[in-house]
């Protein structure tokens, strides 16, 4: 069985719920190496994805992302909004119309995900982005998707994106706000590495 559009709004509600539980700790991870401000956003976008889920139910899980999309575009301040919005606008695009999820399509959708965060952003792997929680999660969900069971697909890309947000511990910021400290970033975990494995266990969560 795949996922439908049931599916993509219970993450996006387990998402926003993650973001208000972890708003302090996104915080206190962005204060030593950002804005201080990660957290605040991310809870108030996922905040505004709610309200306009509930004005406007969609019809298939594409047109659930593409309401996030252009909701967190307007509504996170930040790097964070336009990256995270490219990442669900090129998800949705992935999806189409489909009704119904399959293991490969989910696996493509993940990877078109990160290929925006990547367009956007310009950062690679050891960069100490999202992107070293998106790519091995990408890698891990392709790997698991010739199972054809949607749900490893979720839990090898949420294990992998949360072992990715620790791998940014030692790493020398190259990219963003981060990236003046030199030196003095190293030893600081990167808060868009941890939103972004919350988001991908808030996945995992709604497929159970």
């Amino acid at each position: 069985m795949g996922l439908d559009v049931d599916w993509a709004v219970r993450w996006l509600t387990l998402s926003a719920e993650a973001m208000a539980e972890h708003r302090v700790e996104l915080i206190e991870l962005d204060r030593p190496i950002g804005d201080s401000d990660h957290g605040e956003n991310m809870d108030r976008g996922f905040k505004a994805v709610m309200d306009k889920l509930a004005e406007a139910p969609p019809e298939t899980a594409g047109a659930a992302l593409k309401l996030t999309a252009m909701t967190l575009m307007s509504k996170v301040g930040g790097a964070a909004g336009p990256l995270y919005g490219t990442a669900f606008l090129r998800a949705a695009t992935a999806l189409g119309d489909a009704a119904d999820i399959d293991a490969a399509t989910l696996a493509a959708a993940l990877q078109a995900a990160r290929d925006g965060i990547v367009a956007r952003g310009k950062a690679e792997s050891g960069d100490k982005t999202m992107v070293d929680a998106w790519t091995p999660a990408v890698d891990a969900s392709a790997a698991a998707a010739g199972e054809g069971d949607v749900r490893k697909v979720l839990a090898a890309a949420a294990d992998a994106a949360e072992a990715g947000a620790v791998s940014t511990d030692p790493m020398l910021a190259r990219k963003g706000r981060a990236s003046y400290l030199g030196e003095r970033s190293i030893g600081h975990r990167d808060p868009g590495a941890v939103s972004s494995a919350l988001i991908l266990r808030a996945a995992v969560g709604a497929a159970e």
